[in-house]
C-alpha cells in the first residue's frame, strides 16, 4: 500500500511541476536574454532551449545561451522584472518591445518601443536612478499600464 502511495504522490509531484511550467509568464516575450550581451541582438529563443526560473519562462536561441543562463541568471536577467525601464522611472508597469532595449554597465534594461528608447537614451543614468527608486517601492507606487500582465 505504501509502495501505491509513493507512486502515486511522485506521478501528481511530476504533473504539478509540468503545469507550473505550462502557466508561467513568458519573458521578454520568448527572446534570449543572453543575445542581448552576446550579440547585441534581440534574437527569438526556441521551446528546445527553455528554462523557468523565479515563475518566468525564459527562452535561449541555443544550448550554450541556455547553459550560460542557468549559471549565472542574475547576470542576463532584465531590470525592474522586464518591464520598461522609462516606464517603471515614471513609476508605470509597462510590457515592452524586445527590440527596444539597452545594455549598460552590463545590465539589460528593455523599453516599450524604440521611440521610448530614445527618450530613455537623453538622460539614462537620471532614469536608471528614478527606477531604482520606484522600483524599491513597487507595492506602494507603480500601476500597471493597460494592457501590461502585473
Amino acid at each position: 500500500m505504501l509502495k501505491i502511495l509513493g507512486t502515486v504522490f511522485l506521478f501528481v509531484s511530476i504533473l504539478a511541476g509540468t503545469a507550473s511550467a505550462k502557466e508561467a509568464v513568458l519573458a521578454i516575450e520568448g527572446y534570449d536574454p543572453v543575445a542581448y550581451f552576446t550579440q547585441d541582438s534581440a534574437v527569438e529563443g526556441s521551446e528546445a532551449h527553455e528554462v523557468l526560473h523565479d515563475g518566468k519562462l525564459y527562452r535561449f536561441a541555443s544550448e550554450e545561451h541556455r547553459k550560460l543562463f542557468e549559471a549565472e541568471p542574475s547576470r542576463y536577467l532584465p531590470e525592474y522584472g522586464g518591464f520598461c525601464s522609462y516606464g517603471v522611472s515614471q513609476g508605470y508597469k509597462v510590457p515592452v518591445d524586445p527590440h527596444a532595449f539597452s545594455v549598460v554597465d552590463g545590465k539589460l534594461y528593455l523599453n516599450f518601443s524604440k521611440g521610448v528608447r530614445a527618450r530613455w537614451s537623453k538622460d539614462i543614468a537620471g532614469y536608471i536612478a528614478q527606477a531604482n527608486e520606484n522600483w524599491g517601492n513597487i507595492g506602494a507606487h507603480l500601476r500597471c499600464y493597460e494592457s501590461a500582465a502585473c
